[in-house]
């Protein structure tokens, strides 16, 4: 075949994304949201002209909210696209966490136009401008008509599942209360309000009331300073209605445990750290990969004749019911026992003679020990008061013998040793005389057990 000299020339990145859109395209549930995301284009084309003509910035507010519309349609695409994608060598985990990155941006997004749309208001205070209501209400109708339609005829995956994830919104409490309030008067309603509106439907709604207040006020009363405060009203809506998405998608994002899910997962590791075979449980960690989604990783420590593929199963088979990315490793107990020796004691070891030493090499230089005591001897301190006969540790070992064996042919020594015998032989210590007592270093002790001070027996 030909022989190529060079690599071929990769791909550029917009060669890339091209070639990801035509993957998405290919598959018809986006068509759907192609369409939508070109009429949007088209209608926020026509807000921003009618933004520009009425010279109303509650207007424009309203119209970023139709441009949130865009970016969520575009997630709704990422989310077809990740569904499409299998796991590679460098994604080994997929490509979930797009979406949540995706679900970020819009939400900052938005929160940065409202924060601009709150620059612009506190400049239209010190100069307010003449605000036109000829096509501020086509306007505001048309954009809640087109944000409606899109929120409730496209299934959003992603926004659905942060919606309800999250927590509530100042907007949503308050309206909330108000709910409660009004489904005590109509209960038929409580299927509606309760437990807790749609925040993106109930910012549509909240702003195009606000825009409509403002048209008639200034039609009325040509009060334009209302229209500014409807913008400052729209923005903070805004802001505190993706304030929450967005601290929700961060935390997905820096891979944090979910609040709801440990104490379950705290109860499946108890229960998997009392398996057959299963020692310890630790270095367990447990983080959101994408939403809904649960991956973690733990280390099993098990006993040294436990079957590893049995304890493998049981882990995975209790963690599996939350964790659904789950990598277990398992290692045996690193506990090492005795080495037991083999080779057969001679029978001469057994046999000593008696007061017979076994020399034993010391752990100290000897010239650093007194040989009254096993404690290192130093110069200038003075003598201890008791000197005790018990061989320290860094003395020989001793092996006191008797002729005498045991009748079960061991060959270690059976029988008592008389009393008076061992303290005058003064434990065979080398070095120390055999006339030695055993508590003090006085040799008038008397070696005769049962007499008193003056050698006169007991009565």
């Amino acid at each position: 075949g030909t022989i190529h000299l060079f690599r071929k020339s990769q791909r550029s990145l917009v060669g890339k994304l091209t070639h990801e859109f035509r993957l998405v395209a290919a598959d018809r549930r986006s068509w759907k949201i192609l369409l939508f995301g070109a009429i949007n284009l088209i209608c926020i084309g026509f807000l921003l002209m009618w933004c520009s003509s009425t010279n109303s910035i509650a207007l424009t507010a309203y119209t970023y909210l139709t441009i949130f519309d865009l970016f969520s349609l575009v997630t709704c695409l990422i989310s077809y696209w990740v569904m499409m994608k299998k796991p590679t060598p460098v994604y080994s985990f997929g490509f979930e966490r797009f979406e949540v990155l995706a679900v970020f941006a819009s939400t900052v997004l938005a929160q940065l136009g409202a924060l601009f749309i709150l620059k612009e208001s506190a400049e239209r205070f010190l100069e307010q401008p003449e605000i036109h209501t000829g096509r501020l209400l086509v306007g505001t109708f048309v954009a809640l008509f087109f944000n409606l339609f899109t929120m409730l005829s496209i299934r959003n995956k992603p926004f659905a599942y942060v919606s309800e994830a999250a927590s509530t919104s100042w907007l949503q409490e308050h309206v909330a209360d108000l709910s409660r309030s009004i489904c005590g008067i109509i209960p038929g309603l409580s299927s509606i309000f309760l437990p807790r509106m749609n925040p993106f439907v109930l910012i549509d709604i909240a702003g195009a009331l606000a825009l409509c207040i403002t048209y008639m006020l200034i039609e009325i009363n040509n009060y334009f300073a209302v229209d500014t405060a409807s913008a400052i009203a729209i923005a903070l809506m805004t802001f505190g209605t993706m304030y929450p998405m967005s601290v929700y998608s961060g935390k997905v994002l820096l891979q944090t445990t979910p609040p709801h899910v440990i104490g379950q997962l705290d109860k499946l590791l108890r229960e998997v750290s009392t398996l057959d075979g299963v020692l310890e449980v630790r270095n367990e960690h447990f983080w959101t990969l994408g939403f809904g989604t649960l991956a973690g990783s733990v280390h099993v420590r098990i006993r040294r004749d436990a079957n590893e593929q049995m304890v493998l199963a049981h882990v995975t088979n209790r963690l599996y019911t939350l964790v659904s990315t789950l990598t277990v490793q398992i290692f045996k107990d690193d506990w090492i026992r005795p080495t037991l020796s083999s080779v057969p004691i001679a029978n001469n070891i057994l046999n000593l003679p008696d007061h017979h030493v076994i020399p034993m090499p010391s752990l100290k230089a000897a010239d650093n020990l007194n040989p009254v005591t096993s404690t290192p001897a130093k110069p200038s301190s003075p003598p201890p008061e008791f000197s005790f006969n018990t061989p320290g540790k860094n003395v020989s070992p001793v092996i006191l013998l008797n002729t005498q064996t045991r009748p079960y042919g061991l060959g270690f020594n059976h029988g008592s040793t008389a009393y008076s015998s061992v303290l005058n032989q003064g434990f065979g210590i080398p070095g120390m005389g055999a006339t030695q007592g055993f508590r003090t270093g006085f040799t008038n002790v008397p070696s005769r057990y049962g007499t008193n001070a003056r050698g006169q027996p007991r009565p």
